[in-house]
């Protein structure tokens, strides 16, 4: 997982996201030691219109993580300034 990744977690990450979430990814934190397969990851929880509605940080199972595609009306362009 990159900065700027969008997820998708659901049980299979962690028991906790009985109510799967989407989460963009800000990085992995690596110097928190885990279990193989394991990481921690710190990101911001996107609601269903794709705004940040919270900062977290989250311990999931890299091989339940999801990779999710922005919505196209969501992408950022880039911006012509002067």
């Amino acid at each position: 997982m990159a900065a700027g990744d969008v997820v998708y977690l659901t049980t299979a990450a962690s028991v906790q996201f009985l109510h799967p979430i989407v989460v963009r990814v800000i990085r992995e934190l690596p110097e928190r030691h885990t279990y193989h397969g394991w990481v921690w990851i710190e990101g911001y929880q996107l609601n269903a219109a794709g705004d940040a509605v919270a900062r977290r940080e989250l311990y999931v199972r890299r091989a339940g993580v999801w990779m999710q595609a922005l919505p196209a009306k969501r992408r950022r362009r880039p911006v012509r300034v002067g």
